[in-house]
């Protein structure tokens, strides 16, 4: 398996896993865990089965029913995959219940107050990110006990601003919002279209919603073919689906 960590959540069990290290072939190949693709459903829950156990053994796996919102929901006890609530992110404070995360270039973000005992996840496209999901997510945590000031939260890969071209449509629905994220466009080589700082926006986010620490694993989604899924990628080529990678976090 390639998987990542985050440094400021060491005190919980997580991982940023990428693509490797699953059953699944051809284009989803190997650790697809979208139930949303057209995958083997069989080989999508093996790969499932071998997230939650490299976090926890035989615990349940558990993701939403994403739809690039700004809710957050909280989590009590597990359900049936593909039976997750629509939602864009969630919190706990139950032991032994994996929160994961699917995402082919948004931004997957995991949460945890270690003293409280309570752990978040949250899926942050651009749609999500300036419907404020991290917020929601921060709030979530602290209705279950978290505080804010002790909160850590880390960025997991994502496409970078490299490769994330966008139109001046784009860029004007941001603006409108608040003038200052301009800064998080720069122009690119097409004309009237610029590129996005995805990580950034979700970074600033983060960080002015006053939580104790924040870290960006800063890894591209797009630009490493072995490593991860890319919606962006298999759109330009063409592709009629791609897999999902997983982010994942638990409480022991």
């Amino acid at each position: 398996m390639y998987v990542l960590q985050a440094r400021n959540l060491q005190s919980v069990s997580h991982g940023f896993f990428g693509r490797r290290g699953g059953v699944s072939k051809g284009i989803f190949a190997s650790l697809n865990c979208g139930p949303g693709s057209n995958d083997e459903r069989a080989d999508v829950i093996e790969n499932r089965r071998r997230v939650a156990d490299a976090l926890s053994p035989g615990a349940p796996l558990l993701t939403l029913y994403q739809i690039h919102g700004g809710n957050a929901v909280t989590v009590a006890a597990p359900w049936n995959i593909g039976e997750g609530p629509q939602a864009d992110a969630m919190a706990t404070n139950v032991p032994n219940i994996v929160l994961g995360i699917l995402t082919a270039d948004c931004a997957p973000v995991l949460f945890a107050d270690a003293e409280a005992k309570v752990i978040g996840a949250a899926h942050a496209g651009w749609k999500g990110a300036i419907s404020g999901v991290t917020d929601s997510t921060i709030e979530a945590m602290e209705a279950l006990g978290a505080k804010r000031g002790r909160i850590s939260a880390a960025i997991g890969p994502c496409i970078s601003q490299t490769n994330y071209e966008v139109g001046p449509e784009f860029r004007e629905r941001f603006l409108e919002s608040d003038s200052t994220f301009a800064h998080f466009f720069i122009h690119s080589d097409t004309a009237d279209h610029f590129r996005f700082d995805l990580e950034g926006f979700v970074a600033q986010r983060l960080g002015g919603a006053g939580i104790a620490s924040v870290e960006r694993l800063s890894t591209c989604t797009y630009a490493a073919e072995s490593d991860f899924f890319s919606f962006r990628r298999a759109t330009h080529r063409g592709e009629k689906d791609y897999g999902r990678q997983i982010s994942a976090i638990v409480l022991k």
